[in-house]
Protein backbone atom coordinates (compact mmCIF):
# COMPACT_ATOMS: atom_id res chain seq x y z
CA UNK A 1 0.00 0.00 0.00
CA UNK A 2 1.37 3.19 -0.84
CA UNK A 3 1.13 6.52 1.47
CA UNK A 4 0.16 9.36 -0.17
CA UNK A 5 1.39 13.04 0.67
CA UNK A 6 -0.21 16.02 0.47
CA UNK A 7 1.83 18.69 0.55
CA UNK A 8 4.93 18.96 2.33
CA UNK A 9 3.71 20.17 5.96
CA UNK A 10 2.04 17.02 5.80
CA UNK A 11 4.96 15.42 6.83
CA UNK A 12 4.55 16.44 10.45
CA UNK A 13 1.56 13.97 10.80
CA UNK A 14 3.51 11.10 9.85
CA UNK A 15 6.52 11.42 12.12
CA UNK A 16 7.37 8.24 14.13
CA UNK A 17 4.84 6.17 12.09
CA UNK A 18 5.57 3.13 9.87
CA UNK A 19 5.06 3.04 6.62
CA UNK A 20 5.05 -0.39 5.48
CA UNK A 21 7.01 -2.47 3.23
CA UNK A 22 7.53 -2.60 -0.51
CA UNK A 23 7.01 -5.20 -2.85
CA UNK A 24 9.32 -8.38 -2.81
CA UNK A 25 12.04 -7.11 -5.43
CA UNK A 26 14.34 -10.34 -6.84
CA UNK A 27 18.07 -9.33 -7.58
CA UNK A 28 19.10 -10.82 -10.45
CA UNK A 29 22.46 -11.38 -11.74
CA UNK A 30 21.98 -9.23 -14.20
CA UNK A 31 20.99 -6.52 -12.24
CA UNK A 32 24.43 -7.20 -10.03
CA UNK A 33 26.89 -7.28 -13.77
CA UNK A 34 25.07 -3.69 -14.21
CA UNK A 35 25.93 -2.42 -11.21
CA UNK A 36 29.34 -3.85 -11.19
CA UNK A 37 29.90 -2.21 -15.15
CA UNK A 38 28.67 0.76 -13.52
CA UNK A 39 30.72 1.05 -10.44
CA UNK A 40 33.87 -0.69 -11.68
CA UNK A 41 33.65 -2.96 -8.97
CA UNK A 42 33.87 -6.67 -10.47
CA UNK A 43 34.89 -8.58 -7.17
CA UNK A 44 34.75 -12.16 -8.15
CA UNK A 45 31.71 -12.82 -5.17
CA UNK A 46 29.37 -10.58 -7.18
CA UNK A 47 30.09 -11.09 -10.74
CA UNK A 48 31.42 -14.65 -11.26
CA UNK A 49 28.68 -17.51 -9.74
CA UNK A 50 31.08 -20.53 -10.42
CA UNK A 51 33.75 -19.05 -8.52
CA UNK A 52 31.58 -17.86 -5.59
CA UNK A 53 29.93 -21.47 -5.24
CA UNK A 54 33.21 -21.92 -3.42
CA UNK A 55 33.16 -18.50 -1.68
CA UNK A 56 32.31 -17.67 1.91
CA UNK A 57 28.42 -17.23 1.09
CA UNK A 58 28.38 -19.91 -1.87
CA UNK A 59 26.84 -17.96 -3.94
CA UNK A 60 27.20 -14.60 -5.80
CA UNK A 61 25.91 -11.83 -3.64
CA UNK A 62 24.86 -8.25 -4.56
CA UNK A 63 27.26 -5.51 -3.79
CA UNK A 64 25.87 -3.44 -0.32
CA UNK A 65 25.77 -0.26 -2.60
CA UNK A 66 23.18 -2.32 -5.12
CA UNK A 67 21.23 -2.88 -2.12
CA UNK A 68 21.55 0.58 -0.79
CA UNK A 69 20.90 2.49 -4.06
CA UNK A 70 17.76 0.62 -4.56
CA UNK A 71 16.37 2.79 -1.51
CA UNK A 72 15.19 5.29 -3.50
CA UNK A 73 13.39 3.08 -6.37
CA UNK A 74 11.41 0.85 -3.14
CA UNK A 75 11.09 4.40 -1.15
CA UNK A 76 8.51 5.68 -3.91
CA UNK A 77 6.89 2.48 -4.39
CA UNK A 78 5.97 2.99 -0.83
CA UNK A 79 5.08 6.63 -0.33
CA UNK A 80 4.37 9.81 -2.89
CA UNK A 81 5.04 13.00 -2.39
CA UNK A 82 2.41 15.20 -4.86
CA UNK A 83 1.84 19.35 -4.37
CA UNK A 84 5.43 19.92 -3.88
CA UNK A 85 8.23 21.57 -6.31
CA UNK A 86 10.40 18.79 -6.19
CA UNK A 87 12.55 16.69 -3.44
CA UNK A 88 16.04 15.22 -3.03
CA UNK A 89 17.82 13.09 -1.58
CA UNK A 90 20.06 14.73 0.82
CA UNK A 91 22.13 12.04 2.20
CA UNK A 92 22.72 8.81 4.44
CA UNK A 93 23.37 9.53 8.24
CA UNK A 94 23.98 6.11 8.85
CA UNK A 95 24.06 2.74 6.57
CA UNK A 96 25.15 -0.83 7.61
CA UNK A 97 24.84 -4.28 5.49
CA UNK A 98 24.36 -6.68 8.60
CA UNK A 99 24.38 -9.86 5.69
CA UNK A 100 24.34 -10.70 2.32
CA UNK A 101 22.23 -10.14 -0.50
CA UNK A 102 22.30 -13.81 -2.29
CA UNK A 103 21.80 -13.14 -6.61
CA UNK A 104 18.27 -14.75 -7.04
CA UNK A 105 16.81 -13.64 -3.63
CA UNK A 106 13.91 -11.76 -2.66
CA UNK A 107 14.40 -8.18 -0.83
CA UNK A 108 12.16 -5.22 0.11
CA UNK A 109 12.21 -2.36 2.39
CA UNK A 110 10.29 -1.24 5.52
CA UNK A 111 10.25 2.24 6.22
CA UNK A 112 9.58 4.62 9.09
CA UNK A 113 9.89 8.18 9.18
CA UNK A 114 11.99 8.87 11.60
CA UNK A 115 12.04 12.98 12.16
CA UNK A 116 11.04 15.85 10.43
CA UNK A 117 12.33 19.02 10.19
CA UNK A 118 11.44 22.64 8.49
CA UNK A 119 14.10 23.91 6.53
CA UNK A 120 13.95 26.83 4.16
CA UNK A 121 11.43 26.29 1.71
CA UNK A 122 10.17 23.20 3.04
CA UNK A 123 10.75 19.71 4.81
CA UNK A 124 13.56 17.68 5.70
CA UNK A 125 12.29 13.97 6.25
CA UNK A 126 14.39 11.25 7.96
CA UNK A 127 13.85 7.77 6.98
CA UNK A 128 14.74 4.63 8.85
CA UNK A 129 15.04 1.90 6.19
CA UNK A 130 15.20 -1.67 6.86
CA UNK A 131 16.24 -4.32 3.54
CA UNK A 132 14.95 -7.69 4.05
CA UNK A 133 16.02 -11.10 2.51
CA UNK A 134 13.53 -13.59 2.38
CA UNK A 135 13.25 -15.85 5.25
CA UNK A 136 16.72 -14.61 6.18
CA UNK A 137 17.59 -14.19 10.07
CA UNK A 138 18.78 -10.63 9.77
CA UNK A 139 18.43 -7.41 7.54
CA UNK A 140 20.52 -7.41 4.44
CA UNK A 141 20.60 -3.56 5.24
CA UNK A 142 19.52 -1.05 7.94
CA UNK A 143 19.97 2.56 6.77
CA UNK A 144 18.87 6.46 8.10
CA UNK A 145 18.23 8.38 4.81
CA UNK A 146 17.67 12.33 4.40
CA UNK A 147 15.37 14.06 1.94
CA UNK A 148 14.19 17.60 1.37
CA UNK A 149 11.14 17.98 -0.19
CA UNK A 150 10.26 21.53 -0.73
CA UNK A 151 7.00 23.69 -1.60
Amino acid sequence: MTTTVDGVDAFHDLAGKELGHSEWETITQERVNLFADATDDHQWIHVDPERAKDGPFGTAIAHGYLTLSLAPVLLNKIIRVENMKFGVNYGCNKVRFPSPVPVGAQLRMGVTVAGVENVEGGIQVTYDLVMEVKDAPKPACVAQVVYRYYR
